[in-house]
């Protein structure tokens, strides 16, 4: 029996909360509009989800409130949903203005190539969402078992590859969008038609997915959006004269796992076919279909699309994909990835335009300092410039699109504003989530430590006789195991697990298909620092020319080398 034709008394209570809840409206507008709390109750917090945010609050807050005999200080996040991660310079200035009339003024670039708002206060909901739509764009799917914000390889102005990469992120976005007009009521202030036809979700149904859905799409040689780490990748297949041939599909990838719980796991996927440009969407579609209907909606921590593949095998997931495609995905075709990270600096495209590759530690938009004045500096770029804005899912911006002419004038701004800030390969390389103090699942911190431990890190290397601005050691941290920076396929990566504490991960590698392993777990940072003190000393002394760290501590038996898993009969991804 499909988990989706079961009884609900059988399933999670979350899919009994979908099931009745009228298409994502449940009491939202009641509870939005009470002034008694700052919050909502526990079934409206997992609607509000759809709707792109999350209840949070000030977890530093938390004691003193709860002295004071008050609610903990509650504030909403909103995720904007913004497929291939690329605004017009007005729609940043929008983004920018709304940072600081409703949120905490700061703007957060994901790992999710979007914004997220932090602090917006539940009586300013409402208006901040309007404010998001006047600027052309919205928070639909954002959060919630949809399919989520679509990524792509950063900036659609590099080539016609990229371009077309671009389109297809928007075209799979929109294919999946939930139908339901329940944001557009409660937030946009649409009526409801009265004894119209009753509302359907075609793709959905009134369940919706077992779990969150996520999809992107590479153009190799980059592998900037982790491919390998989403339940469906696109990797785009160049023939040598440039045009594009189609699309190698994976499945079965996804970050997130429980400690101390064996039965979950982080997992990379693995390639199981190719399409065409034209059978991307419909493939999408259908591989979402049968995660849909055989998804796991009893148990949500096995519910998503990497447990599916692994409870029934690539090859029968496989089939049932082609099966409601009515055709066979042709075998997959070669390709190879070079790095994961982002460049930076100024850059050309094919057409000659110039794009400048922005780093921001974190992807924290902020003014830190008179010398360093980010959002700032994005305010006054975006009021003069002509082209696009792009966001990377390292967490970067991009100022695509200057023509010569404009190029000094860019340039100018960058220096006016400190914006050009020097980072080491290594801290380029790095990555961090939110953690504390607004994210209610966070055990350690994440994106305020990681800037101090990148110094130390740095140092270690130098100790070592490496070079941190040379050496791109991929460094990936989350505040709890949920993954959100993708830190299981870093070379190096931390899992927090209490204040203080982190799982050190080692062994992935600088293409994003390897997975890390668990070295040592619970450990302090003299601990963390003595033990990479010591595995940097023997790479350096004992590394192959060009070896990566990640790949040495896999070769000289550090860690064992893990693979996709027991889904595919060939884990590791078709390279030339």
């Amino acid at each position: 029996m499909n988990d989706i034709s079961r009884p609900l008394e059988e399933l999670s209570h979350n899919e009994t909360l979908k099931a009745d809840s009228d298409y994502l409206r449940g009491n939202l507008t009641a509870e939005l509009a009470d002034p008694v709390t700052g919050g909502v109750t526990e079934d409206s917090l997992q609607l509000t989800k759809f709707h792109g945010m999350y209840l949070q609050d000030d977890r530093a807050l938390r004691s003193e409130r709860r002295r004071q005999k008050l609610e903990p200080l509650y504030s909403f996040m909103v995720r904007v949903r913004l497929p291939g991660g690329v605004v017009t310079p007005a729609q940043w200035l929008k983004m920018d203005e709304l940072a600081r009339t409703y949120a905490n003024g700061t703007l957060r670039l994901t790992t999710r190539q979007t914004f997220q708002f932090h602090g917006v206060l539940k009586r300013d909901i409402k208006q901040h969402i309007q404010g998001i739509d006047a600027a052309a764009l919205d928070c639909i799917a954002a959060c919630g078992d949809v399919n989520r914000n679509v990524i792509a390889t950063a900036n659609p102005r590099r080539s016609a590859v990229h371009r077309r990469t671009f389109e297809l992120a928007h075209e799979i976005s929109a294919h999946l969008l939930p139908r339901t007009r329940a944001y557009h009521e409660i937030f946009l202030g649409e009526e409801r038609v009265a004894g119209g036809p009753e509302e359907q979700e075609p793709l959905y149904g009134s369940q919706y997915l077992p779990r969150k859905f996520k999809i992107a799409l590479a153009v190799p040689p980059e592998n900037d959006v982790d491919v390998f780490a989403h339940d469906i990748g696109f990797i785009a297949i160049v023939d040598d004269d440039g045009t594009l041939a189609g699309y190698n599909v994976t499945i079965g990838g996804g970050m997130g796992m429980t400690h101390g719980e064996t039965a979950t796991f982080p997992c990379v996927g693995g390639v199981i076919g190719f399409c065409t440009p034209d059978q991307v969407v419909e493939v999408a579609e259908k591989i979402m279909l049968v995660q849909r209907d055989h998804g796991d909606r009893a148990n949500r921590k096995h519910a998503r699309l990497k447990y599916t593949v692994d409870d029934h095998g690539a090859d029968w997931f496989r089939g049932e994909v082609e099966k409601r495609l009515g055709y066979e995905l042709e075998a997959a075709r070669a390709y190879r990835f070079g790095d994961n990270t982002d460049r930076l600096g100024w850059y050309q495209g094919d057409d000659g335009d110039w794009h400048y590759g922005l780093f921001v530690q974190n992807g924290r938009v902020a003014d830190f300092d008179d010398e360093r004045r980010i959002m700032s500096g994005l305010r006054a770029i975006a009021g003069v410039h002509e082209g696009d804005i792009a966001i990377t899912t390292n967490q970067n911006v991009v100022i695509a699109g200057v023509a010569e002419g404009q190029r000094e004038r860019i340039q100018s701004l960058i220096d006016e504003y400190g914006l050009e800030r020097h980072a080491s390969a290594l801290r380029a390389a790095s990555m961090a989530c939110v953690a504390f103090p607004t994210c209610g699942l966070a055990m350690a911190e994440s994106e305020r430590y990681l800037p101090t431990f990148v110094d130390k890190l740095e140092a270690l290397m130098r100790d070592a006789g490496l070079d941190p601005e040379a050496d791109p050691i991929v460094t990936r941290m989350t505040g709890c195991p949920n993954g959100c920076a993708r830190p299981y396929i870093a070379e190096i990566g931390f899992v927090g697990k209490a204040l203080g504490k982190y799982n050190l991960y080692l062994g992935g590698n600088r293409t994003g298909s390897r997975l890390a392993k668990l070295y040592r777990e619970n450990i302090d940072e003299a601990t963390i620092l003595e033990t990479l003190g010591g595995l940097l000393g023997d790479y350096a002394r004992q590394r192959g020319d060009g070896e990566c760290f990640g790949d040495f501590v896999v070769r000289t038996g550090v860690v064992p080398e893990v693979t996709a898993g027991r889904h595919f009969h060939d884990p590791l991804p078709a390279v030339e």
